[in-house]
């Protein structure tokens, strides 16, 4: 079964962000991105996708769901600081694929203990903007991830 592991799209300077940061927005390059993101995973046999309560992460997969006529559940476990575990969980409690946008310090950490279980990873496990990870979870363990680099 494949996994997709979604990077938010862009979302501008945190620093330059007035509100709190759990409200900032996509930029409009995040929503072209979030666009893209939609067109390269509309045909995969997706069943569920779930997103971090973060602003930035919902929008990078609402039109995904819209073309999938999906809801986007909200997945704290998916939030800023949460570490590997919740998109591990997910992934292995999930009945059928499933989408999960997160953030950088997720993905880096759910790459490092990959890495750490023997995926190979490439030379240089990447992690940028919208970019995905495909995982191939089989018998209740990742066998396998693939990168898909930012769309355009």
């Amino acid at each position: 079964m494949k996994h997709f592991v979604v990077r938010h799209a862009d979302a501008g300077d945190r620093h330059r962000w007035k509100g709190r940061d759990e409200d900032r927005p996509l930029s409009r390059k995040g929503r072209r991105q979030a666009e893209a993101v939609a067109s390269r995973l509309r045909d995969e046999h997706i069943a569920k996708i779930a997103s971090s309560p973060f602003v930035r992460c919902v929008q990078t997969v609402e039109p995904l769901a819209e073309r999938l006529g999906l809801p986007v559940e909200l997945a704290p476990e998916l939030a800023e600081g949460s570490g590997a575990t919740g998109v591990l969980k997910l992934a292995m409690n999930a009945d059928d694929s499933t989408v999960m946008c997160t953030h950088g310090d997720v993905v880096d950490a759910l790459l490092e203990h990959l890495r750490g279980e023997g995926v190979d990873l490439g030379k240089k496990p990447r992690c940028t903007k919208a970019s995905t990870w495909v995982l191939d979870v089989r018998a209740g363990r990742v066998v396998a991830a693939t990168y898909l680099p930012a769309p355009g």
